[in-house]
Order: C-alpha cells, then structure tokens, then sequence
C-alpha cells in the first residue's frame, strides 16, 4: 500500500511526523510519499505568505529523515491553484499510484481551499483510496499550556522569543543558516569576536541574546551566545544575527563559511548599556550561562 500525505509541511513539526508516523503504520514496507509545493500557495493567492521556517531542501531532507520515501513537490502555479478538489486527487493520481491519504481534521484542498476533509472522502469512494483522519499532535509547553503542534504557533514562539518551546513543537532546535561575512569588527575589540552574518536561511527569533548550538559544513560543532538585534549601545545599526562562537580553535577563519545556528535557550532581552565596562561583564555573563 502507498499512502500519501499533501501539505506545505513548514518546519517539519511534530504535528507533520505524527501524520508521517501514521501513514508508515499503514504501509509498513515505508512507501510514503510526501506531497508538496515549491512555493506557499498564499504567496500566489494574496501575494504574501508566512515566513520560512525552513527552506526546501531543509523541508525534504527533514520529511525523508521522518519517515517519507519520497518527496512530490509541485510546482505551485496559477493552473494548479485553479484545480477543483476532485481535478486536484485526478492530477495526483496521474503521478502517484497511492490507495490512501493521511490528514488532519483542519486539512484543505483545491482551488480557494473549497475541498475538506469530508470532500477527500467522497472523492475517495469514488477514485478507490481510502481516506484517514489523524489525530492532532498536542505539545506542553514550558508554562503547562497545551497546544495543537501548528507551524503558526511554532512562528509565534519564535516571534515571542521561546525558542526553548518551539524545540519542544519542533523536536528539536529551531535552526538557520548563513555565510558568515566582515561585520564591524566590535565584538573583537571588546574580546569577544563574532561571526557575523549575511542573509539567513528562514525567519529569525525576536531580538534578544540566546545560547545556541553552532556547526559548519564539516560537520564541527561548538556552544556559542548569539545576539539578534540592532545593537542599541553603538546607536543606529541594522537588525543582525551575530554569534560569539566559544572554545573556537585559535586563528579560526569562518569568514566565507556557511554555518547552521540552532537556538536552544532565551537567555535575555535586547538592551543599551551605560558603558562598554557593563557591556562586556554582560557579555561574559551571557558566555557563562551558555556553559553551565
């Protein structure tokens, strides 16, 4: 049996491995088949869609990792945003010779979202798939709430600085990356260098200082304080990610280089100091609770 799953599958949360998991119950030999679109479909529909949480080859490389043998990624145009539902599981079909699908109750489909689950159905009966209902994943959060694993909440987590909460919706610690490049060069005035970066991969947490988890291209790995801000104590400066990278072999050389940046802890706010003394004592204090 091949069973499929349909769905934009940004982050690859674990609401999106739970659907994974309970399409490999149903064909136990693994053959799962993830389908999804190049693009947002929003960003076609409204000309504006939510921001990245990770990019495409991140999103496949994730759902392979999660259990799917295969990615179907469509090309997300105007012809196929205009398919009715049932033009929708036709075009489907004519690619994937699947006898189920898996989704959650709140999945939509076809042209202006008009197909729900209950029109899967039917559309089921009819083309020969069964149609499975998965249960919502629910996530206890650090302050005992529980809520439905949703890439939104995981943006709004992020957006709100609790990056140790989005990891428990995740699984695991949200990431970016991005080529480190020649910043100010503050950081190694003050002792404390940092490798400062260009454009990131996907969307970045609120500002504020956080302990994360640093690895190049090699696959090399260090615990490191980044800083996501405008660094109000120098005045006007554009938002940057910038990380102190901790115990880096001496004449370390990253600029040029690619690194993946994993948040693991909000360790605080944003903030403008009275002097470059309180500065970096902040600093090292930052640097300590990174390594305890």
């Amino acid at each position: 049996m091949t069973a499929i799953i349909i769905g934009n599958f940004d982050g690859v949360h674990v609401g999106h491995q739970g659907l994974i998991r309970r399409a490999c119950n149903l064909s136990p030999a693994g053959d799962v088949v993830a389908v999804t679109f190049d693009s947002h479909p929003a960003l076609h529909t409204r000309g504006v869609c939510p921001p990245r949480l990770t990019t495409n080859a991140q999103r496949e490389r994730r759902l392979l990792d999660s259990g799917v043998a295969r990615v179907e990624c469509l090309e997300t145009t105007a012809e196929l945003l205009s398919l009715a539902p049932d033009a929708f599981i036709e075009l489907l079909q004519s690619r994937i010779n699947f006898s189920a699908v898996v989704e959650g109750a709140d999945f939509r489909f076809g042209c202006r979202r008009s197909g729900d689950v209950n029109t899967l159905r039917e559309i089921g009966s009819r083309r020969k798939f069964e149609t499975i209902v998965a249960d919502d994943v629910d996530v206890a959060l650090h302050d005992g709430q529980l809520v439905s694993a949703r890439s939104s909440m995981v943006r709004w987590l992020l957006a709100n600085g609790r990056v140790a909460d989005a990891r428990r919706m995740l699984g695991r610690s949200y990431s970016v990356t991005g080529t480190v490049v020649l910043g100010q060069q503050r950081g190694r005035q003050l002792g404390y260098p940092t490798a400062n970066f260009s454009q990131v991969s996907s969307v970045l947490p609120s500002d504020g200082v956080y302990a994360v988890g640093v690895e190049d291209a090699q696959g090399r790995k260090w615990r490191g304080a980044a800083s996501i801000g405008t660094n109000p104590t120098f005045g006007d400066c554009p938002r940057t990610l910038e990380v102190h990278v901790l115990h880096l072999p001496p004449n370390s050389d990253l600029y040029g280089q690619v690194l993946c940046i994993s948040f693991d802890e909000w360790l605080r706010g944003m903030m403008r100091f009275d002097s470059i003394d309180v500065l970096v004592a902040q600093i090292a204090r930052d640097c300590a609770r990174v390594i305890a």
